[in-house]
């Protein structure tokens, strides 16, 4: 299908693009929802993005940001699904279908788009899960510089990188302290409180103490606050005690999985859901991304230009670590003194060793390493 259909097209739309009712409320985003509302009120705002690792909640955020639109604002939203689509041929036509089009012969599916943007003003279009089309954004920007008062919001583990794009970085839920050592301190952490209430769906009677505190709140620390792994040892609570659980957290990815109905693919267990991202990469990114996976505690550039390997493409090792930062795959923390440090979330570090090991390369990474 290309962008300039040659006869008329009446869509059939294959993908759910109405938004459903959550079954489950959404849990330590009200500063995130209100932030990024915030945004959306301001005109020279037109293209937000939410960033973030796979896991961390993007979707749900802005399926939460839609349904807030309209049900407090009373604002026109369209909610555009395109986790199933991988040809940026299709990125316009789709959203043809979310608005119900019909693009007829000699016209483009962008002039009708704009059409029926100028009939719907202030339209909020939420277009879900970009990653995998980065190379269709110039078309997004498109779009955006003919409709003045169409704001667009996106989620995607990597920015658009289009002119007016304002990057909203989704964090991971903040985790207790490791001093925090009563259940009134730590259930007042938002991961902890995720934990608990998803663990109560399986486990209704569960009561928590001191001692079962602190090694929920553990648990959650070893997942990162990473929203999904959270929902997913949670659901573990049906056979497993809070004990249990966090000793077999060494082989995390076999803990969290699960039979997640309802949900796309790459959500069903932690692992898709980096492999999602994983196979995004470029080989020589994917390669980066194994190797720096040796690395406990974070690491300065120096150590990543250490374990690079040339590419194809002549591009250097800050080049292709910083398409894994961008990519929410590594994380650039900026101290308030020295250079900037490098850090890799626990989840994705196991997913990069255990490629490593796949792949018969981790005894050359750890070697580079002590050297």
């Amino acid at each position: 299908m290309s962008a300039s259909p040659g006869a008329a097209w009446h869509p059939t739309p294959p993908f759910s693009t109405s938004l459903t009712t959550s079954l489950t409320p959404v849990l330590g985003r009200e500063a995130d929802l209100d932030r990024i509302l915030a945004l959306i009120d301001e005109p020279s705002h037109r293209l937000i993005t939410l960033t973030g690792p796979g896991g961390v909640g993007k979707t749900r955020l802005a399926q939460h940001v839609a349904d807030t639109m309209i049900d407090e604002f009373d604002r026109d939203v369209v909610y555009v699904p395109l986790a199933s689509i991988r040809d940026t041929e299709l990125v316009l036509p789709t959203i043809g279908q979310a608005l119900d089009l019909t693009v007829d012969a000699g016209e483009t599916y962008e002039d009708r788009l704009v059409q029926a943007f100028g009939e719907r003003p202030r339209l909020l279009l939420v277009l879900d899960n970009f990653e995998q089309l980065l190379s269709a954004a110039p078309r997004v920007a498109l779009l955006l510089a003919r409709s003045a008062e169409t704001t667009i919001l996106v989620t995607s583990q990597a920015a658009l990188a289009i002119p007016g794009e304002q990057l909203y970085p989704l964090l991971p839920l903040p985790t207790p302290l490791a001093d925090q050592t009563t259940a009134d301190a730590i259930l007042r952490s938002d991961a902890v409180a995720l934990f608990v209430a998803r663990a109560r769906a399986v486990k209704p009677a569960l009561v928590i103490d001191d001692h079962l505190a602190v090694t929920i709140a553990e648990i959650c620390r070893r997942l990162d606050g990473l929203p999904l792994a959270i929902e997913l040892a949670a659901a573990r609570m049906n056979i497993l005690s809070p004990d249990a659980l966090l000793a077999r957290l060494s082989n995390r990815f076999q803990v969290l999985q699960g039979e997640r109905r309802g949900v796309p693919d790459r959500l069903r267990t932690m692992r898709h859901a980096i492999a999602w991202s994983y196979e995004l990469l470029t080989p020589h990114e994917q390669g980066l991304f194994r190797r720096l996976s040796v690395f406990a505690g974070g690491f300065p550039l120096d150590a990543a230009e250490a374990l690079f390997q040339a590419t194809d493409d002549e591009r250097d090792a800050w080049t292709v670590l910083s398409t894994l930062v961008d990519h929410s795959l590594v994380q650039a923390m900026s101290p308030p003194v020295g250079d900037v440090r490098f850090l890799m979330l626990e989840t994705l570090r196991d997913y990069g060793l255990e490629q490593l090991e796949e792949r018969g390369e981790a005894g050359d990474a750890r070697l580079a390493h002590a050297t």
